[in-house]
């Protein structure tokens, strides 16, 4: 089997392709993931264009070092009526996002692009849509107070395999995209390629 290296330092892509069965390595791609959106956001990009180069990125990145592996970079870009929503970086940017997303449905964006000596080979943008219901403000707080070390390192300040959950009344779309890898385009693909067998 070709090996595949992970551009991402994300526990949960890593145990979903564990999960999944497939064999990879990790490598951490060191990108401006920030200095990329913002360019792109100033030349007028679509969120989902964002998320797709900066996917891109990592996998361009981490493929410049090991150009005979598949090298899967991966991203995901939370977008609501057209604003970027990026990790908090304080418990108070956590509770804006979330009042901002509040009794609204935004969309999140998880794209995967796999490089192959040094060029792309594939590439897939997974959009699901969200809406929020409308909690209280009591509840906002606990909810970031009981859950800050972990959503801090969340798109939007959540996470649904946790109590993220709670803040949803509708979803739409693929778990996975949520969890931030189109699993099941990613696995038909290596399938199809004869890198996982049929």
């Amino acid at each position: 089997m070709t090996q595949l290296i992970l551009a991402s330092g994300s526990e949960i892509r890593a145990r979903l392709l564990k999960n999944a069965g497939v064999e990879h390595d990790v490598v951490n791609a060191r990108v401006d993931e920030e200095t990329i959106k913002q360019s792109l956001k100033a030349d007028g990009a679509s969120p989902r264009d964002i998320a797709d180069a900066l996917a891109e990125a990592k996998a361009r990145r981490v493929s410049q070092r090991h150009p005979d592996a598949l090298v899967l970079g991966c991203d995901q870009v939370l977008s609501l009526k057209g604003e970027l929503f990026s990790k908090p970086d304080s418990v108070e940017r956590a509770e804006q996002q979330l009042k901002a997303l509040r009794g609204e449905t935004h969309q999140l964006l998880s794209a995967a692009v796999i490089y192959e000596d040094a060029k792309p080979i594939w590439r897939h943008v997974g959009v699901v849509r969200l809406t929020m219901r409308k909690f209280s403000d009591e509840f906002l707080a606990e909810y970031i107070d009981r859950n800050w070390e972990s959503i801090r390192h969340s798109v939007g300040a959540y996470k649904l395999e946790e109590e993220g959950i709670r803040l949803f009344g509708k979803i739409e779309g693929d778990y996975f995209n949520v969890l931030g890898l189109p699993l099941l385009e990613l696995l038909s693909y290596l399938t199809l390629r004869g890198t996982l067998k049929a």
